[in-house]
């Protein structure tokens, strides 16, 4: 299989992860689009390691991989919180942190 087709794949990946933030008012339809945008990403990083043919693309992957891990749980909790709070983890309650 072609390689630019992986990058294809990945460019899709991400256009629907940036137009899923940019339309969705859910946090957490946002916070999965923002995983759906990294994972496009890591995606494009093993492509590009595989075409040259080193490892450098792999292993940032990875470590992009354990960065993201530890940004879902301070993010799921941090929605948590909110939602406990205000019932609603709808971003357009943007004031929330001001009290």
């Amino acid at each position: 299989m072609n390689p630019a087709n992986y990058l294809y794949l990945s460019a899709l990946l991400f256009t629907i992860g940036a137009a899923g933030v940019l339309v969705r008012r859910n946090a957490l339809i946002v916070f999965m689009c923002v995983e759906l945008m990294l994972n496009a990403t890591n995606l494009s990083f093993v492509t590009f390691a595989r075409m040259h043919g080193n490892l450098d693309g792999q292993v940032f992957a990875f470590f992009t991989m354990v960065v993201a891990a530890a940004e879902v749980v301070v993010g799921l909790a941090i929605i948590m919180t909110i939602f406990r709070a205000r019932r609603s983890v709808s971003v357009d309650d943007n004031n929330l942190l001001k009290y």
